[in-house]
């Protein structure tokens, strides 16, 4: 804790906030209603693009995401650096806890935020990073209906009309590249690419995914036929030149319009949440892939791979924040997911034979 209190940041802000030049823009979400009040136009107009498919007519919000530029604090904010998670390397995000609100910074772009109950404010270099603007839009969803109750999972997910499939694995395991081949399936809807809310409902369970694009990989790009053009002629050609191991590794995002490549009307954040697959494959292993059911009590390894961190911006219906040691919530993702057939993917890394599965799991044909 500092001396530092939420009203002192809302009130340095302030100048800045007042000189909003735009409209703001609602968006709607599992009946969560956000207003964004953006500075930028150049930003805005991305903002806009990015979240057409959730915008909605003006109405009073239940919250509202401020979007500013460059401003300057009458004050030193002490950050501390945040733990990354297992596997993750470098610094990432710092924060600053103050009397009910948390500031956190960006490390590598400079842009800062501020997390407190009926305030989230975006300033510093805001138009040259737009994705970690709409990160924090997105997370304002995950925070309300975390407070509710709902589990963040680390999922993909498609839906029919009777049949909801998430999908988690491994960072790089393959979930986005076996959701958008199971987007050629006739009648799947996309739900979400990396994070999806699930809770039990009683007689159903009940899934939302929040408005955030794929941001898929080479990998991804390169072995399905539809994604062609996603990239430049010549930089695809390159990669197409990479060896499959190299390819595979390879780091480098795109972002992926679903409307754009599949048509509109393919996107439907609600779902209900009938199975779940969990990828456990490896392209060294000799086997052919293989689903199989679990009983996911019986296999905490696999719950691991589903259950995702509520991250630095959350804080709990208790006022307290969230932590870098803070202990995940195992019994609410079991509950959770308690009517939700689990099954676990393993043997090599085919995904046309996944797909077959898959259009079998959902009773469709491709």
């Amino acid at each position: 804790m500092t001396g530092i209190s939420v009203q002192d940041v809302v009130d340095a802000l302030a100048p800045v906030r007042e000189t909003q030049a735009s409209d703001p823009v609602c968006l709607t979400v599992g009946g969560l209603v956000i207003e964004v009040r953006c500075m930028s136009d150049t930003l805005l107009a991305e903002l806009l693009r990015y979240f057409q498919h959730v915008i909605s007519a003006p109405s009073e919000p239940d919250l509202t995401v401020h979007v500013l530029g460059e401003a300057d604090l009458p004050f030193t904010v002490a950050y501390t650096d945040w733990a990354r998670e297992p596997g993750k390397t470098g610094r990432k995000d710092a924060v600053c806890d103050l009397d009910n609100g948390r500031m956190v910074l960006k490390v590598r772009t400079g842009v800062q935020f501020l997390q407190a109950p009926g305030w989230a404010i975006a300033f510093g270099p805001t138009k040259d990073y737009p994705n970690q603007v709409i990160n924090f839009v997105n997370t304002q969803i995950l925070n309300h209906f975390q407070r509710q109750g709902w589990v963040a999972c680390h999922a993909a997910a498609v839906r029919m009309a009777d049949k909801g499939l998430a999908i988690s694995g491994l960072s790089g395991g393959g979930k986005s590249t076996t959701m958008l081949r199971l987007m050629e399936i006739a009648g799947t809807h996309y739900v979400t690419n990396d994070r999806l809310l699930v809770r039990n409902a009683g007689n159903r369970t009940d899934a939302l995914g929040i408005p955030k694009l794929p941001r898929i990989n080479p990998g991804t790009i390169v072995t399905n036929a539809r994604l062609a053009g996603l990239i430049d002629e010549e930089r695809e050609e390159e990669l197409r030149n990479l060896e499959p191991d190299e390819l595979w590794h390879l780091e480098e995002k795109y972002d992926l319009f679903i409307d754009d490549i599949y048509g509109p009307g393919r996107i439907s954040h609600d779902a209900g949440l009938t199975d779940f697959w969990v990828l456990n494959w490896s392209r060294d292993s000799v086997e052919p892939t293989n689903v199989r059911q679990v009983n996911l009590e019986n296999r905490p390894d696999l719950l691991t791979a589903i259950m995702k961190s509520p991250g630095p911006f959350f804080q709990g219906t208790n006022g307290m924040f969230w932590t870098d040691h803070s202990e995940m919530d195992t019994p609410a993702y079991l509950n959770a997911l308690r009517d939700v057939q689990v099954w676990e993917v393993t043997g090599n890394i085919d995904f046309d034979a996944l797909f077959h599965a898959g259009a079998d799991l959902l009773g469709q044909k491709p």
